[in-house]
């Protein structure tokens, strides 16, 4: 049987985040879910069903507020007397033409996606290094991999993720492991902030192929569930037909 870990979720309200929160809830560990929408927290903890040995609660969540980032964390310690995985999954995809010039789209996922990351780091680091070992698993994406018209931007944030996680994987201390997980088209609410109608339109066909968020939980499970010595640093997961 796994060790029951205690596990932090970000963005978990909908998509990969909720998947991710259940999956490894349902697998015995104790799982604390973050995200900003409440009501759909609450929703979540309704739908989860049966748990076995683990658990599921859930937190309001602000991961561009450093201080809340902070205290996501801090609560968990004190509640559990550690954290021993951070998933790192909230993320927006407004995506849209540079020639739209949707600046302020540009600097929610800046604020989200890079600096977001970044204070779940910052929070989870010290703890980690106090314990002697922990996990970061970043939920990055596809576009870290490849620009394609539209997605300049929203590529940026997730190859700044993945960069931020490889380079703290290679800082740190052999017994923090780090993960990047990139899932392609998963069924998910991101296409729906779109307004760009360029865009929203080259999605549709895209979200044709998706696949669901549960594929992408499964993903994470198998880094988390690693056994110590074992580091997944990076797992790409997408729809059979997406090239």
């Amino acid at each position: 049987m796994t060790e029951s870990k205690i596990i932090l979720v970000t963005g978990a309200s909908s998509g990969i985040g909720a998947a991710a929160a259940v999956h490894l809830a349902r697998a015995g560990h104790h799982v604390v879910a973050g995200a900003r929408r409440e009501d759909r927290l609450r929703e979540l903890l309704d739908s989860a069903g049966d748990l076995g040995t683990g658990t599921l609660s859930v937190r309001r969540l602000d991961v561009t507020d450093r201080a809340d980032m902070t205290a996501f964390v801090d609560d968990a310690v004190a509640a559990h007397g550690r954290v021993d995985v951070i998933v790192n999954n909230a993320g927006i995809m407004p995506l849209s033409r540079l020639d739209a010039l949707l600046v302020d789209q540009w600097d929610a996922m800046i604020d989200v996606n890079v600096r977001g990351l970044l204070h779940g780091i910052a929070a989870a680091l010290p703890h980690f290094q106090r314990l002697g070992g922990g996990h970061f698993v970043t939920v990055a994406s596809i576009g870290a991999h490849e620009v394609v018209p539209t997605a300049a931007v929203y590529s940026a944030t997730k190859f700044a993720a993945w960069a931020i996680t490889e380079g703290l994987r290679q800082e740190s201390d052999p017994s923090i492991r780090v993960t990047t997980v990139s899932p392609g088209v998963v069924e998910s609410e991101l296409a729906d902030t779109i307004t760009d109608p360029t865009a929203a339109a080259a999605m549709t066909e895209y979200r044709a192929a998706a696949i669901p968020p549960e594929a992408i939980a499964r993903a994470v499970a198998y880094a988390v569930d690693e056994s110590p010595e074992v580091d997944v640093n990076e797992v790409i997961v997408r729809p059979a037909r997406q090239r």
